[in-house]
């Protein structure tokens, strides 16, 4: 029997759960050695708030992870309860027994994960099974639940998690993709019927799915990541961890009251923000990195945010998530002391992380679509009278000026154009890099399809030349990145953008004086933001193609 309880699956080579492959960019299985990480902050989070105790010797604090996928959080707890409980339950029979019956539990997502978290913690896929290492189970499923759950449909989508009927709705054959966690209107009762009425967690912990079809145009997909915080916290556990997409931190669609109520929620005690998923998920796609949060039910305070990116030092700070004129999370440590400098030279009020009305550059900047044309509109190749010129997907058309539906004030007007979306980089988040696409100038007499914002109107060619200029410095596209939360590069982007004076040209030089940035401010933004040469970079865009939305 000590063999079966050795529990040493961790000091094999290789690891299982090192080795299997992702379900989906949605479903990614968690590495044991993230997951190890996300226990010891709750473990030091215990330590601090209970005068040094540990956890792992705890024998009444319930855990649950709620969306299982490998059972690398159950098994890691698991571990460790088994080593930290060994002095006061000396017998490993009678240890592990109440470890996988009183403390530890989980809800599958799917029937496959449940049978693989049901492997990786009891080391067979029945609970009350032979080969299990748990003996006091009366069913199959032990402590890690799964049922098939129906979305509730209506008006062609699920009104608790907003999946496509079109897509999902496909017969008792297929994954419905309708997670329990979030399929119910009463999280505790829900609980209650699964594990027992007197049931409280201490601890969830885990790495929900991420997103699913919505039944929007193509292959639309909406985040669904925040449902499952949202419930977690409905349960009041002591400590909550998750690891998500960081896209919510200044956008993602239909995530505005998550990010409010994120970032006004001071139980947010730690974020640990990684800027490349690859980071921490090998091989995964994850455009705009990850986070993994700790909250704390008991105790408020400010938050710990550590940067991580390769190699790079961890840049570590302890600071209010939500700054005073800010709507989004300022992900760069560095980046807010910058942007404060900026703002102090710009606010009339020192406190405010806005410019003035009057001096914002996004109000130079177009809403989707301006002049009314979509990304698939395709113009004349010959010019025909009365025509005015429109850059489209793919170069230079024409088209008729009594086409153009709004914008028309703008028509006749000195303007820069430049990409919705930001050049691609495949599947990965490299620095430096550019943040935009390489403007241009838009001559008076021509409009733009939906490919491009358009940015104006300057008085003359020499305005928007200087205007153009202003683009190309690594501080104004630093400003960019600090509100910008993927490839997509709309109006809400330039919001930390001051205008400035376009009776001049200007350069980075310029700007750091004129806001007093240092060498060491310099180093970091010249470490993140590539410089741009409009001549090479707009070839290079063009011999690309232009980079797909997100």
């Amino acid at each position: 029997m000590s063999e079966q309880v050795s529990f040493t699956l961790r000091g094999r080579n290789p690891d299982v759960l090192t080795c299997i492959a992702n379900l989906s960019n949605d479903e990614v299985f968690t590495p044991p050695e993230l997951a190890n990480r996300m226990l010891d902050a709750v473990a030091d989070a215990w330590a601090a708030d209970h005068g040094g105790a540990n956890l792992w010797a705890n024998k009444s604090i319930k855990f649950l992870d709620p969306f299982t996928k490998s059972g690398v959080f159950l098994r890691e707890i698991t571990n460790r309860l088994n080593k930290g409980l060994a002095q006061e339950i000396p017998d490993i029979r009678e240890r592990v027994n109440h470890i996988l019956t009183k403390q530890v539990f989980g809800i599958g997502i799917t029937r496959l994960t449940s049978l693989l978290a049901r492997r990786s913690l009891y080391c067979s896929k029945h609970a009350n099974g032979p080969h299990s290492v748990a003996k006091g189970f009366a069913n199959e499923a032990g402590n890690i639940w799964f049922e098939r759950t129906e979305h509730a449909w209506g008006d062609g989508k699920c009104t608790f998690c907003g999946a496509s009927q079109e897509a999902l709705d496909r017969g008792e054959g297929l994954e419905t993709h309708a997670y329990a966690f979030i399929h119910t209107d009463n999280i505790k009762t829900r609980m209650a019927e699964l594990f027992g009425d007197e049931m409280q967690f201490d601890v969830i912990i885990g790495n929900p799915p991420y997103q699913l079809t919505d039944g929007g145009y193509g292959t639309s997909a909406a985040p669904i990541y925040q449902m499952f915080v949202e419930q977690a916290k409905k349960l009041e556990p002591r400590y909550l961890s998750m690891i998500i997409p960081a896209r919510w931190f200044a956008g993602g669609k239909g995530l505005d009251e998550f990010r409010e109520s994120m970032l006004s929620d001071d139980r947010l005690r730690s974020i640990n923000d990684y800027l490349s998923a690859s980071d921490v998920f090998p091989g995964v796609g994850l455009k705009g990195g990850v986070c993994y949060f700790l909250w704390n039910r008991d105790h408020r305070g400010l938050c710990e945010v550590s940067t991580h990116f390769k190699d790079w030092p961890v840049s570590k700070a302890t600071r209010p998530l939500m700054e005073d004129g800010a709507d989004v999370f300022i992900r760069f440590n560095e980046g807010l002391s910058i942007l404060k400098k900026v703002m102090r030279i710009e606010c009339s009020k020192s406190s405010a992380l806005l410019p003035d009305d009057g001096l914002r550059f996004d109000q130079l900047v177009s809403s989707l679509r301006p002049f009314g044309f979509r990304t698939f509109f395709r113009g004349r190749s010959i010019k025909e009278n009365g025509d005015v010129s429109i850059y489209q997907n793919g170069g230079v058309a024409f088209v008729a000026r009594d086409e153009v539906e709004s914008g028309i004030d703008l028509i006749d007007k000195w303007k820069i154009y430049v990409g919705r979306a930001a050049p691609g980089t495949g599947n990965r988040d490299t620095y430096p890099h550019r943040i935009l696409s390489t403007p241009f100038i838009g001559e008076p007499g021509s409009v733009c399809s939906e490919t491009y914002l358009c940015i104006g109107p300057f008085e003359s060619k020499a305005e928007a030349e200087n205007a153009l200029s202003y683009l190309t410095c690594r501080l104004t596209r630093l400003l960019i990145l600090l509100h910008k939360p993927s490839q997509d590069t709309t109006r809400k982007v330039y919001t930390f953008v001051p205008k400035q004076d376009w009776s001049r040209p200007w350069t980075d030089a310029d700007l750091y004086a004129k806001y007093g940035i240092n060498p060491e401010e310099i180093e970091f933004i010249e470490k993140l933001v590539r410089p741009m040469d409009l001549a090479s970079d707009l070839l290079g865009d063009v011999a690309v193609g232009d980079a797909d939305d997100e």
